[in-house]
């Protein structure tokens, strides 16, 4: 039975590799598969790049968020196996060669690290952490196998890494919990989720509805507290703001899209940007504004002189006049069709790549998560994976 498990975890991983239009994607579901099958907590695929000989996660299954860390060539057991091409599984904590701010719940009780190896190099490696069962023989073979299997597709499709560039976190998320009164019971809507969130980066947070990922973004935003937990905004600890701070906060970090839009029906495309501008502390021009999202010929026109998409592209006009830091985005293509989600697509992504401002943005759609630079896949109010894009798609290329 055990063996028949086993083939078809490596058929699964195959199919996988095979199927799959981007290796990022196929990466992070062979992870899953790995996780599931060996019962661990959490599972990681490093990869190495050469110009930096460091070990760099890619690809994060289970609550913690790997994504970002880095070990050197050579030093901890994950340098150790890229450079040596040898596996090692150990009971307990050990040095990894990295560190991580880790919650109560992650401590180390065992791990099984396997080379990512080609006939040529190795080039990164496996990490599964804390099977109930430890890592047998017969676990440590199906692993190796799914490694060699991995390693060789990717040498197969000539992938390039590239790392992020080194930077420090604006927003840190640690053991953040969410509960509210449904009725006479307490319901837990984000169940310990920890998360950092990059300087300039373009996130797509992903899950069923119902999983918490709006009320990750409102709390994230300041519009809704936490029950419990850390969150660190360039290194200020804002888990327990006052009206005051949280007002500053908003003001000078945060513009929000919402699903709805959300115009001021009287006033012109202009006025409802001009309106923000003249709260903000340090405001772009709001022409400049409408040009950035291509709209500034309708800067006269009411909201109900506009399709749906110029609005909600007007919406994302009065978001970036503060001239905020991050840009949290919740639905903003839910109510669109194609062709105009493909035009507010592009402005946000423009956003994040000239601008280099933090986008967050919520959707149920897979597809757009191919644009993003890291992908956050939420599951039951925890993170289920977090999956970095190595070669993002351009809003014009995703088809759905």
């Amino acid at each position: 039975m055990m063996d028949t498990i086993f083939v078809q975890t490596i058929w699964q991983i195959m199919e996988e590799l095979r199927d799959a239009n981007q290796l990022d994607t196929a990466l992070s579901k062979s992870l899953d598969i790995l996780k599931e099958v060996t019962g661990s907590e959490a599972g990681v695929i490093w990869m190495l790049d050469d110009q930096s000989e460091r070990i760099i996660a890619v690809s994060s299954s289970g609550p913690m968020d790997y994504t970002g860390l880095s070990a050197a060539l050579g030093q901890g057991i994950i340098g150790e196996v890229v450079k040596d091409g040898e596996k090692k599984a150990l009971s307990g904590d050990a040095d990894f060669g990295y560190t991580l701010e880790a919650s109560e719940e992650t401590e180390i009780r065992n791990a099984l690290v396997i080379p990512l190896k080609t006939p040529n190099h190795v080039i990164g490696c496996l990490q599964l952490i804390n099977s109930p069962e430890g890592y047998s023989e017969e676990v440590t073979k199906v692993c190796e196998n799914s490694c060699s299997i991995i390693a060789l597709d990717i040498e197969d499709k000539g992938f390039s890494f590239r790392p992020f560039e080194d930077r420090e976190p604006i927003v840190q998320i640690r053991n953040l919990v969410k509960e509210f009164m449904s009725g006479e019971e307490i319901r837990r809507i984000l169940k310990g989720v920890d998360l950092d969130v990059y300087s300039g980066e373009l996130m797509v947070v992903l899950g069923e509805s119902g999983c918490g990922k709006s009320t990750l973004l409102n709390i994230i935003g300041g519009m809704d507290q936490m029950t419990s937990g850390k969150i660190l905004v360039e290194g200020k600890d804002m888990s327990n703001p006052t009206e005051d701070e949280l007002t500053e906060y908003r003001r000078k970090y945060i513009g929000f899209v919402f699903q709805s839009y959300n115009l001021m029906p009287n006033l012109s495309a202009y006025e409802n940007i001009e309106f923000i501008a003249e709260i903000s502390d340090d405001p772009m021009d709001s022409m400049e504004a409408l040009a950035l999202v291509g709209l500034d010929e309708k800067a006269n026109s009411l909201p109900r002189a506009l399709s749906g998409g110029q609005m909600q592209r007007i919406s994302i006009a009065r978001a970036l006049v503060k001239d905020p830091r991050i840009i949290l985005a919740d639905e903003p293509t839910a109510a669109l069709d194609y062709d105009t989600s493909i035009k507010v697509l592009s402005v946000i992504e423009k956003i994040a790549r000239e601008r280099k401002t933090t986008v967050i943005m919520v959707t149920h759609n897979p597809e757009i998560a191919k644009m993003a630079n890291r992908v956050i896949k939420l599951r039951n109010g925890k993170i289920a994976s977090i999956r970095v894009n190595l070669h993002p798609l351009k809003a014009t290329d995703l088809v759905w």
